[in-house]
């Protein structure tokens, strides 16, 4: 029987190519070229897999393109690149990568909100342009941590991971807003209280974003949230693209709105909305939350536990949605 055939969209650890190729033929992208969309689907006519990074549509066009195509592995969490209800008509399996990233990416969401309240890349740029010349009290005074409101929007694995590093270790008052409330065990190991959307913006010190990105959470944060934000206050995007409209935002700093932001996701990435740039008050950073080696390679590793699940007829460990049958065994004997 001959063995799957898998294409990974993006250059990947050698370990991952090593767990793949005894029992898959894989076709590697070692040296990270991005495709396009065509370049993707020509690539894809004769494979069974793709294991991908999140950046690859994958919806009704491309499916109906890649008859012989199963099963899409991401090894992100997110996975808003998957029309889920195309694939799962098409019978093709998704699959994703949660857990193994949320407590780097915590750790992360808790640097770049240090970061934003004290100031450090503004104060850095000041540094290494040579404006430095005395100190006094007030330079680069930035806002309090220990001890302020933190509050979150989104309170999945991420965010109560990044509740409980501000309750337990700054003792911050933790307030969160969530489609639904944590059941009370999970509140009580997190020190957080539920509140409503408005009231956690009126009352947040720090407003940390930790949303899956949807439709329903496009523009989340535009300049309606902004405006009804502490003009002391500071907003923090480690979520995805999108769900902040990245130019209100920028007129909000300009105009002194809230105090600063610190953004690690953007709209429309990797291309960042010009005005972001040129105003100093924002810190930025290239969508780099769960990059650490070790974090990086163990989300690589679970999407390809994934697809080897998937091969030898398991359930796979992580699914997304549940491939309509009699379409999947179409696919099948393409």
């Amino acid at each position: 029987m001959p063995r799957p055939r898998v294409l990974l969209s993006r250059a990947m650890p050698a370990e991952v190519v090593a767990q793949l190729s005894p029992h898959c033929e894989v076709q590697a992208n070692p040296d990270d070229v991005h495709w396009s969309r065509a370049e993707l689907i020509a690539r894809l006519q004769d494979q069974d897999a793709l294991l991908d990074t999140g950046t690859q549509r994958i919806d009704a066009e491309l499916l109906a393109a890649c008859p012989r195509l199963k099963i899409v592995a991401n090894m992100t969490v997110g996975f808003n690149n998957f029309d889920v209800p195309a694939m799962t008509a098409a019978g093709v399996q998704g699959t994703n990568a949660p857990d193994v990233l949320t407590e780097t990416t915590a750790d992360f969401g808790f640097a770049l909100l240090m970061a934003t309240a004290r100031r450090i890349s503004e104060s850095e740029h000041y540094l290494r342009a040579g404006k430095w010349q005395s100190w006094r009290y007030d330079l680069f005074a930035g806002a309090e941590v220990h001890g302020s409101t933190l509050g979150i929007l989104g309170m999945g694995r991420i965010g109560q991971a990044i509740a409980r590093r501000g309750a337990l270790g700054f003792g911050m008052q933790v307030l969160y807003h969530n489609r639904s409330q944590l059941a009370p065990d999970l509140e009580a190991a997190c020190q957080a209280r539920y509140v409503g959307k408005q009231e956690l913006l009126r009352r947040a010190d720090h407003l940390l974003l930790v949303l899956p990105y949807s439709a329903e959470s496009h523009h989340s944060i535009g300049a309606a949230e902004l405006a009804q934000m502490k003009p002391t206050a500071t907003l923090i995007n480690i979520a995805r693209g999108g769900i902040v409209d990245d130019a209100a935002l920028a007129q909000a700093l300009r105009a002194g709105t809230i105090a600063a932001a610190g953004l690690d996701v953007f709209e429309g990435e990797p291309q960042v909305h010009p005005d972001l740039l040129s105003v100093p008050n924002i810190v930025l950073t290239p969508h780099i939350a769960s990059a650490t080696l070790a974090t990086r390679c163990a989300m690589a590793r679970l999407a390809a536990d994934n697809l080897l699940a998937f091969f030898a007829g398991k359930d796979v460990l992580t699914a997304v949605n549940t491939p309509d049958t009699g379409a999947a065994r179409g696919r099948a004997a393409a």
